[in-house]
């Protein structure tokens, strides 16, 4: 069972940056593509950005393209997502979690969900 634990929200001023990171466990990258999904107050989960081991590029929702980078640390088994120019609508619980590899980035296809980060974006 994959087990994720993700920490380093917190709050930040708009145009700031702010790394959050996941620490996996029970967890292969080849078997699985990791990412961030984010929920702002009294909307729905999106997706953030997703990462796997077979392709070359990770992808990124077009909300956060040219903002954010996410990476994978092989030897700690940790993904992280480094977020700049931050933007008041970027507020929200940031979760990290796992798809199955060939599954779509989505939350009903979610095989594992990490607890949950809060990013505080004030203006």
């Amino acid at each position: 069972e994959v087990q994720l634990q993700a920490s380093g929200g917190g709050l930040v001023q708009a145009g700031g940056s702010l790394r959050i990171s996941c620490a996996a466990s029970g967890f292969t990258f080849d078997d699985y593509a990791i990412g961030w999904f984010r929920q702002a107050p009294g909307k729905g989960r999106e997706g953030v950005s997703v990462i796997s081991s077979s392709d070359s590029r990770p992808y990124y929702y077009d909300s956060v393209k040219g903002r954010f980078t996410i990476s994978f640390d092989n030897a700690k088994n940790t993904v992280y997502l480094q977020m700049n120019s931050l933007k008041p609508e970027d507020t929200a619980v940031y979760y990290c979690a796992v798809v199955p590899v060939g599954s779509y980035f989505r939350p009903e296809d979610v095989a594992s969900w990490g607890q949950g980060t809060l990013v505080t974006v004030s203006s």
